[in-house]
């Protein structure tokens, strides 16, 4: 399954950031990392579990994302290696705003998607407020309802079109 994000080509998606948070702002910013480490986000080993953004001594951390072992790694490979702090490239001005925003009571920035775009492995981030629990439940009912009507007119569209 191929997708399309921001154009350019979805490695790895954190399919639980939007159902816990809602998106305020998004970002996307280019990722240090190893060699070892581009090759096992093609193979789609990233986990964004516990993952978050922070800003330490004016400079943008991906803290907690687990990477996890290249199939055709040697064996130095280090389980702390794995969850390493990751430097994040952005403009100075994105720094400072995400900075802004980073501040106020709630706000989170939380990574969503890697991208490969022009054979660089990009991060889509965002800085998010957390839902409370009947929230996601409201969103989950919303999405059902979505789903029975699309499934309506659907039946509707093959008695008719037959």
């Amino acid at each position: 399954m191929i997708r399309l994000a921001m154009t350019g080509l979805l490695l790895s998606k954190n399919r639980k950031a939007l159902y816990d948070h809602q998106l305020l702002e998004k970002y996307s910013a280019g990722v240090v990392l190893k060699g070892a480490e581009v090759k096992a986000i093609r193979e789609k080993k990233a986990n964004f579990e516990g993952a978050y953004i922070q800003i330490l001594h004016g400079v943008p951390y991906l803290i907690n994302m687990n990477i996890g072992r290249y199939s055709k790694q040697g064996k130095d490979f280090n389980e702390q290696d794995a969850r390493r702090s990751r430097l994040l490239l952005l403009n100075q001005h994105e720094i400072d705003d995400l900075k802004r925003q980073l501040h106020e009571k709630g706000h989170t920035a939380i990574p969503m998607a890697l991208v490969l775009k022009n054979n660089t492995i990009k991060l889509e981030f965002g800085v998010m407020k957390g839902k409370k629990a009947f929230e996601k439940k409201q969103a989950v009912k919303e999405r059902q309802i979505d789903r029975d009507l699309q499934a309506a007119s659907k039946d509707i569209r093959r008695m008719y079109w037959k």
